[in-house]
């Protein structure tokens, strides 16, 4: 079994591993919560502009507004499509960056369970040789007595 010092910088070792993984993990949930919060907004912006269009129609308007309407909506359409598979790879990524996390966490805590029956053994043999050293002190105080 390896002693106390290696656990113990093993240990270390993984808990930074596990604070590198988890601060990694908080930039990937972030990028994801920044992309769905543009198509989001991608979006709202979209539905607003047809709005406006459906206003402007009940007024009337040209055939040319209208082909620009129809080349900007294709424009946001693509921006909104463009904007998911950002979303998606930010997605997997968080994933990727999450089970990272959980095995580095996993790594560290198997250390630190590792640390924990090295020290109960440890513990097991001091207790073990504290009585051993007693018996023969009264061993000795019992043979000196006779």
């Amino acid at each position: 079994m390896a002693s106390l010092s290696q656990l113990e910088t093993l240990i270390d070792l993984a808990r930074r591993a596990s604070d590198a993984a988890a601060k990694r993990l908080g930039v990937a949930l972030k990028a994801v919560s920044d992309a769905e919060e543009k198509k989001q907004m991608l979006i709202g912006y979209r539905d607003e502009y047809a709005r406006r269009f459906e206003a402007a129609q009940q007024a009337g308007i040209t055939p040319m507004a209208y082909r620009n309407f129809q080349a900007f909506m294709g424009k946001l359409e693509n921006a909104i499509n463009g904007q998911q598979e950002v979303l998606r790879v930010a997605m997997l990524r968080s994933g990727e960056e999450k089970t990272a996390w959980q095995e580095s966490e996993r790594k560290r805590l198997s250390y630190t369970t590792l640390l924990d029956r090295a020290a109960i053994v440890a513990l097991k043999r001091e207790a073990k040789l504290d009585q051993k050293q007693t018996d023969e002190h009264a061993a000795r105080q019992a043979y000196y007595k006779r």
